[in-house]
């Protein structure tokens, strides 16, 4: 299903507000906790509606949720937390309290009854205030549920989920070449904040966290720049940070029956409460850029397997003439290698598996070296991860000339449940 057209916030949506930290005494009402939260429902203020030139508003509340099939946006904020030894009560609260913040901050107003700056004087305020005065940005917060949450790693069902575990949420294995760091692996959950206003991106985090001081605690986190991927056929196909045009055969939402086939997870598949929903995978792949910017023009474009400059397959046509894996070259050797990234990730050369791909650029300074400390973080959507992305990268990590130039440093995959009803919050379709 394509994703509904961008509309203005409508007043009236209701949700629960956050009335903010009046002290360390102050309990959450969501979870019981010494320092927590507390919320309350009230209905979404008039002001909140979008105006002429108020920038474009997503709806949080849908069939799927939104930052999957939505046009990609310019930046990124991506989150793993890890939830504290909490009931499952009190992580339903965290969910409701987290669904109710995205709720007025995709529509582009602050957090809780007060916002930033009308609360009690002597009391912190409900929203940190970063994003006052900036309008929502296209700004989408996209919620995942690790394989911890439902079996922690020592085996223990903490919540009472572990038999409703997808089969799809697999462990990932170890692919090779993997240089993973663990302190950017995993996570019980998983929130991407997609926005085209950078500022608007790191507000819904540092909001989010906030709100879920006491009951779950940022694990690892990463900013993104210049998308590496369309997902609509209305935008144009953007270059990663070695300079090629990437994604150029990516999902599009238009592409109605591929996304349905390839997207969305179906009750048939097993677990009746992701239907609608989808499993991100999110991969920090770090790259070489000094070895790669003193690689020739001609290496680089076999490597990839498609020009530099029009992004086209070197069988020949423009960026998205479909390539020609049997087309020779001279001396009878194929003109897209063997060993290309083209050919390896093409669905031919995958049992016709796909991916939906919305990743990143990102430049983490330098390291200790003097080094770019810089790449792509890899984002992807999928029906079933073992069937699709699992065995596409395990082609890619065996035979992908491009390895040379790539060392993958950080990983996680999650089950991104359905959008959440009107009023509900994401996770009801599991723990409601």
């Amino acid at each position: 299903m394509v994703e509904p057209e961008p509309t203005p916030a409508k007043p009236g949506i209701s949700r629960r507000g956050l009335l903010g930290l009046a002290g360390a005494g102050v309990l959450g009402a969501g979870a019981g906790l010494a320092g927590g939260i507390a919320v309350d429902r009230f209905a979404l203020p008039p002001s909140a509606a979008a105006s002429p030139g108020a920038g474009t508003v997503y709806p949080f509340f849908g069939e799927h949720q939104a930052g999957i099939v939505t046009p990609a946006q310019d930046r990124l904020h991506f989150a793993s937390f890890d939830v504290a030894d909490i009931t499952r009560a009190e992580l339903v609260g965290l969910l409701q309290d987290w669904s109710a913040a995205a709720a007025l901050m995709t529509a582009g107003t602050p957090v809780g009854t007060y916002g930033a700056v009308n609360g009690p004087y002597t009391a912190p305020p409900d929203d940190t205030g970063e994003a006052l005065d900036l309008p929502a940005a296209g700004l989408t917060i996209t919620f995942g549920f690790g394989p911890t949450l439902f079996t922690s790693a020592d085996g223990t069902d903490r919540f009472g989920l572990a038999a409703q575990r997808p089969s799809a949420l697999v462990e990932l294995p170890h692919f090779p070449g993997d240089m993973l760091t663990e302190s950017l692996t995993g996570g019980d959950l998983c929130i991407q904040a997609c926005s085209d206003d950078p500022q608007v991106a790191v507000h819904a985090i540092r909001n989010l966290s906030r709100i879920a001081f006491g009951r779950a605690s940022l694990r690892w986190s990463q900013l993104g720049f210049g998308r590496t991927s369309s997902t609509t056929t209305a935008q144009v196909t953007p270059r990663n940070l070695f300079g090629f045009k990437d994604g150029t055969a990516n999902i599009k939402a238009e592409q109605s029956d591929v996304v349905a086939d390839q997207v969305w997870a179906s009750r048939d598949d097993g677990a009746s409460w992701m239907h609608g929903g989808s499993y991100l995978v999110a991969r920090k792949i770090r790259m070489t850029i000094e070895t790669w910017d003193r690689t020739s023009l001609k290496d680089q474009e076999a490597i990839v397997g498609r020009t530099k400059g029009e992004g086209a397959p070197y069988s020949g046509g423009t960026e998205f003439s479909e390539p020609d894996f049997e087309a020779k070259g001279q001396g009878g050797a194929p003109l897209i290698a063997a060993d290309s990234h083209v050919r390896l990730a093409h669905p031919t050369m995958n049992s016709g598996a796909q991916l939906l791909r919305r990743g990143y650029n990102f430049v983490d300074g330098n390291d200790e070296l003097g080094r770019l400390n810089a790449g792509l973080f890899f984002i992807s959507y999928q029906r079933d991860p073992a069937k699709q992305f699992v065995p596409i990268q395990m082609n890619l990590a065996k035979n992908d000339a491009m390895n040379e130039y790539l060392r993958h440093v950080g990983s996680g995959l999650w089950a991104v449940p359905p959008g959440a009803s009107s009023g509900g919050w994401v996770g009801e379709t599991l723990l409601g």
